[in-house]
């Protein structure tokens, strides 16, 4: 994998972990919406984990 692909992995989770800290942080949640950027965010983690070790 090349250096600007996961360069743009880590963006796009860093991305969804500051999302999901906005809606931890709302007054009332929504479980469905934080449990749906966790859900996208250890794809994205597991992708780049399965390309560092190709």
């Amino acid at each position: 994998m090349n250096n600007s692909h996961m360069s743009a992995l880590k963006t796009k989770h860093e991305d969804l972990q500051h999302k999901l800290d906005q809606e931890a942080n709302r007054p009332f949640p929504d479980m469905g919406i934080i449990n749906k950027i966790k859900k996208m965010k250890l794809k994205i983690k597991e992708e780049m984990r399965q390309h560092s070790l190709a």
